[in-house]
């Protein structure tokens, strides 16, 4: 099988038709300003159509109706039945000659024609005039133009004005090289068929100019209103733009270098949400603020992983380090007991170390990952007296005491890990403080809350160090409390138990007076 090389040009286009996401835009975007100006146009322009065919339909049927009137009055301007009547019985209008219609021939030969009472005949127009007679045979018929020249009708073109139905019931019809006529047919006395009528030229011509205005008006609604609409648009949209260009300034942001610090923010201005706009502006606005939080938050964690991570390796390459060497004294002098004894007893003791510092790294991240402690009542008062008969044993050379109120104070908890705090807090206060220091241990029940403060009269905690005492590897005196075994995780302990206790604990430190105090909720 075979295939055809791929087109590097159709390669080309195929790649710049790709979207910033990857993927092929199914269809050409239209933006919103451009729906807006083609729905307001469309509406303008359906409007302005239906004004115009509402006002050509008016139109025609005013200046029909007007020319019907006036074919009702060119039957007794040309002698019909009623003229005779109206003119007192004397027969056709104005002179006639031989072979035409009675008073035809005056009208064609004058702008305007006088009755016998005086009154002046309405001003000649386009009209058309023929005679049948009893039988419905052609006598004789004139076409008068608008130039007041008449062409007589012949049997042929006259052919459809004998099918005229007679009466008052005007009818349009259609006479060859003349045009569109509406006419009316009347008898006279004598038999005859007279049949008048007037061209609709006129009235043809009028709707014309009228189609015409309507159209040059419409067109000029549509481009008024379009540039309106444009102004209008752009105006408005010119909000939603900058806001627009907010994000797009953020989206520019180097989000993945470290420490960020968001400072573009939606103007004042645009966030006011009683506006469409001002409600988009608010709320990436308040998005630009959680973001920035967000990764405030994670750049924080970042950095306490990483110290906690350089930390702990510090920490233990110290033990590890011990190890090794003791472990290679032993092996170089294999037969000297003493020394292998001496080597393998710190192999133990800083395993033991290395141990309780794996442990109380293993108890921090269970308690960051959230894991449910046990939730079962705990006698923060039973537990208080023996974790001081504790640490009386192991500090004799301080001075415990205890105050407890009358009742047993209890609270819901994890028995184990709050004995926990208990013993940290008290190791804590035997470690940093001299001998003969005297450290209270008080319990008691404070506005829904249990509270167990460990004071004591020690030189007290540096003000600086205050702030981060319950940090991870922060320790007092880094020489002494490396002698005494201290991980600098014992406060960070505490901290993290009493959080997940939904608790809280704190230190109030100067000479002579140090308080560490616990919250947490009672039953």
């Amino acid at each position: 099988m075979s295939s055809n090389p791929p087109d590097p040009a159709v390669d080309q286009d195929d790649s710049a038709n790709l979207t910033r996401s990857g993927h092929r835009p199914a269809h050409r975007a239209i933006t919103l300003r451009t729906k807006l100006i083609a729905g307001v146009s469309a509406a303008i322009l359906a409007v302005s159509v239906l004004i115009g065919v509402v006002t050509q339909i008016l139109i025609s049927d005013y200046l029909t109706a007007q020319l019907d009137q006036r074919i009702q009055s060119n039957v007794r301007f040309f002698g019909g039945q009623n003229d005779q009547d109206d003119a007192g019985g004397s027969g056709a209008v104005g002179n006639s000659t031989p072979g035409s219609p009675p008073g035809v021939t005056d009208a064609c030969s004058s702008s305007t024609t006088e009755t016998t009472s005086g009154r002046r005949a309405p001003a000649p127009q386009p009209a058309v005039f023929a005679v049948f007679d009893s039988t419905g045979t052609f006598v004789s018929g004139t076409v008068r133009d608008t130039a007041l020249g008449c062409t007589d009708l012949t049997a042929d073109t006259a052919v459809t004005l004998a099918h005229v139905p007679t009466g008052r019931t005007v009818t349009e019809v259609t006479i060859p090289d003349a045009g569109q006529y509406r006419v009316i047919a009347d008898q006279s006395p004598d038999g005859q068929i007279l049949v008048s009528g007037l061209s609709t030229a006129e009235v043809e011509a009028t709707q014309f100019r009228l189609l015409v205005v309507m159209s040059a008006v419409a067109a000029g609604a549509v481009l008024l209103g379009a540039g309106i609409v444009w102004l209008g648009v752009r105006r408005s949209l010119r909000p939603l733009e900058q806001v627009a260009a907010t994000a797009r300034a953020v989206s520019e942001l180097p989000l993945d270098r470290g420490e960020v610090d968001i400072t573009v923010r939606v103007p004042r201005k645009l966030t006011d949400d009683r506006t469409e706009v001002g409600a988009v502006g608010a709320a990436l606005d308040q998005l630009l603020v959680h973001v920035e939080s967000a990764l405030g938050a994670r750049h924080e964690s970042e950095s306490r992983v990483r110290r906690f991570v350089a930390d702990a390796s510090h920490e233990l390459r110290t033990p590890l380090a011990a190890i090794r060497g003791y472990a290679e004294l032993a092996g170089r002098n294999p037969e000297d007991a003493p020394a292998v004894t001496h080597a393998l007893g710190r192999v133990r003791s800083e395993s033991e170390r290395m141990t309780t510092l794996v442990d109380d790294l293993l108890l921090l991240a269970r308690l960051d990952s959230g894991r449910p402690l046990d939730r079962d009542p705990v006698d923060l008062t039973l537990l208080t007296i023996d974790t001081t008969s504790d640490a009386r044993v192991s500090g004799s050379e301080h001075h415990w005491q205890l105050e407890l109120p009358e009742e047993p104070v209890t609270v819901v908890g994890d028995d184990h890990r709050l004995r926990q705090v208990l013993t940290n807090l008290l190791a804590n206060a035997r470690t940093h403080t001299p001998a003969g220091t005297t450290v209270v241990t008080a319990v008691r029940e404070e506005r829904g809350m249990a509270v167990v403060t460990v004071t004591d009269n020690g030189d007290g905690i540096p003000a600086m160090l205050q702030s981060e005492i319950f940090g991870r590897f922060v320790r007092g005196e880094q020489s002494r409390s490396r002698a005494a075994g201290s991980t600098g995780l014992g406060l960070a302990i505490v901290a993290a138990v009493v959080a997940a206790h939904h608790g809280t604990v704190g230190v109030k430190s100067e000479p002579g007076r140090t308080v560490f105090t616990v919250r947490l909720p009672l039953v």
